[in-house]
Order: structure tokens, then C-alpha cells, then sequence
């Protein structure tokens, strides 16, 4: 809800992790896809191995420019909604956008409690993950196989707020897409 005191733009630093966390996700997504069906037709060869090493380091990193986001978003805030977005478009953004909030907090943690439950925790430079979870291979498959959905999920939502921003931008010509385009 518009308070009055809401920012007319993304700040710098919102605007960087914004995309930042797009091309992680443009990145990690395929990826894993790749090496969970790699890894099924190779039994783990190295390539696989070294695919999912840096999947769970990025993916980790991506949670921690998540975590930093949510908390300039708080601090900060965001630009109130266009005064002239229907009702209906509201709330479309702003489900969408919580869905988007709560899928990259719950993708990556499902990755990493399911790397804990294998135990498979190595990331790259012979650092390990904490564990989060007991040690489980059964509940491991499970989240597993629940971190694939969760990032599925995330992916469609990720198509939904492309094609909002495109109807802003090519549709409506608004101004709502330059609010987190870099230098606007």
C-alpha cells in the first residue's frame, strides 16, 4: 500500500542485484536441469561432478544476494504501484513478485538441505556447505526432487513477470519497466 514516502525508483543497489539474480537464475536453472539428467545417464562422471560443484556454489551464493536484497528492499523500500495500473494488475504484481520473493529464499534452501540430508555439501575450493539437515538419503531424494518443482515453479513465475514488464514497456509505455533499468 502507498504510504507517500515510497522511493519514485529502484535504488543502484537494487536495481544490480535485480539483474544480478536474473542471470544467476538464467544460469543455475538450466544447469541443474543438465546435470540432474547428465548425472542419471553417466553415473557422476567428472563433468557431472564439476557441474554440480559449481551449481551448489552458485546456488548458495544466489541465496546470500537474495538475503542481501530482502534487506535493502526493507530498509529502503520500493516505488509505489502506477497510479493507473488497474486494480486487477496490482494485484497480479504483487502476487507474482511475493511468489518470486518467497521461490528464491525456497529454491536454494531446498538445494542446500538436500545436499545436507546426501551428504553431498562440497562446493568449489574444497569448502563445504554447514549441513542443514541430518544425514538422510531417502529424505534427500525427496527435497531433491522438491527443490526441481520449487525451481520449475520459479521459472514460471519468472516468465509471468517478463511478460508484465513487456506489456508495460511495448503495451502500455507507462514508464513502469525504466524504474529498474539500469541508469533510469
Amino acid at each position: 500500500m502507498a504510504t507517500g514516502t515510497e522511493p519514485q525508483s529502484y535504488s543502484g543497489p537494487q536495481k544490480l542485484l535485480h539483474w544480478l539474480i536474473t542471470l544467476m537464475v538464467m544460469m543455475l536453472a538450466p544447469i541443474g536441469f543438465y546435470m540432474v539428467e547428465r548425472g542419471e545417464k553417466t553415473n557422476f562422471d567428472a563433468l557431472t561432478n564439476t557441474l554440480y560443484t559449481n551449481h551448489k556454489t552458485f546456488g548458495f551464493l544466489f541465496l546470500m544476494l537474495v538475503a542481501l536484497r530482502i534487506v535493502i528492499r526493507s530498509r529502503r523500500g520500493v516505488p509505489a504501484p502506477v497510479p493507473t495500473l488497474p486494480r486487477f494488475e496490482r494485484l497480479a504484481s504483487e502476487a507474482v513478485h511475493k511468489g518470486l520473493y518467497a521461490l528464491t529464499v525456497l529454491v536454494p534452501l531446498r538445494g542446500w538441505a538436500g545436499v545436507s540430508a546426501c551428504p553431498a555439501r562440497g562446493i568449489l575450493f574444497g569448502l563445504s556447505l554447514p549441513p542443514i539437515m541430518p544425514v538422510n538419503a531417502d529424505l534427500a531424494k525427496v527435497i531433491l526432487e522438491l527443490h526441481g518443482y520449487a525451481a520449475v515453479a520459479m521459472l514460471v513465475l519468472i516468465a509471468a513477470h517478463f511478460a508484465g514488464a513487456m506489456m508495460h514497456r511495448f503495451v502500455k509505455k507507462d514508464g513502469v519497466m525504466r524504474r529498474m533499468m539500469p541508469g533510469a
